[in-house]
């Protein structure tokens, strides 16, 4: 336990994640778990004298099993949005993101959102519910959540795939997941475009959880001792994504 944070005596915490989202959780090539969050969740838990179980589940299950309180908390990169609070609890915001564009690194038809919703036969991949999606709806396309133009996928990695496929000419990420792609891609993906707007994230808990306290105190502490600072340094800037 770290001086001033409170003292959890060992209570064993039951996450929640995708394992779907670089950097911040995936696993790597031999099928481990890691990421900014894995390293944050262990930092935490050793601060407030925690222990960590961790369990899987799809994106757009996440929100609803930690609503009922199948799990005490979720990570997954979970942008923090009103609409949400009606379902969950969130932790203070421990990363701010802003939205880009990716295309291909030969893309030429278009250079920014409007060229892009000018034509309607370019195609953008999303996970729906996800902020990508209704960023991609609401900012880039029409308004119509059911426009044909948005392809689904169930997980980030497979709308990277989508696009670097020519199956898709378009994806929505945060700015600095995009970066590492893009570093990480060899000349075969880009950015383009001015940045679509800020996005905060944090932990999910179900409504009236008592470790949403904890967990902000920990997070303040992260923040204040520099451990977030050298986590996005880590991950963000040294580490190379492999897809």
């Amino acid at each position: 336990m770290a001086q001033g944070l409170p003292d959890l005596a060992g209570r064993e915490i039951v996450v929640v994640t995708e394992n779907a989202y670089p950097p911040l959780q995936f696993l790597d090539a031999s099928g481990a778990a890691i990421g900014w969050e894995y390293d944050a969740m262990a930092e935490i838990a050793k601060r407030l004298n925690a222990t960590v179980k961790y369990e899987n589940i799809s994106w757009d299950a996440m929100i609803p099993a930690v609503s009922e309180g199948q799990f005490d908390l979720g990570m997954t990169g979970i942008t923090i949005r009103d609409d949400r609070k009606e379902q969950v609890d969130f932790s203070d915001s421990y990363m701010t993101s802003e939205m880009v564009m990716m295309v291909r690194g030969d893309e030429a038809r278009f250079t920014d959102a409007a060229s892009f919703a000018a034509n309607p036969d370019l195609l953008m991949a999303a996970q729906p519910g996800t902020t990508p999606f209704y960023v991609g709806v609401y900012n880039v396309l029409d308004g119509n959540e059911a426009n044909p133009r948005i392809k689904l996928f169930e997980t980030f990695g497979a709308t990277v795939e989508a696009l670097k496929a020519g199956d898709v000419d378009l994806l929505l990420t945060d700015g600095t997941a995009g970066a590492g792609y893009v570093d990480a891609s060899g000349g075969a993906l880009k950015i383009i475009g001015e940045k679509l707007g800020t996005e905060d994230f944090g932990f999910i808990f179900p409504k009236g959880s008592d470790l949403v306290a904890p967990m902000n105190a920990a997070i303040a502490a992260l923040k204040a001792d520099g451990t977030i600072d050298a986590l996005n340094k880590k991950w963000f800037l040294d580490y190379k994504m492999g897809q």
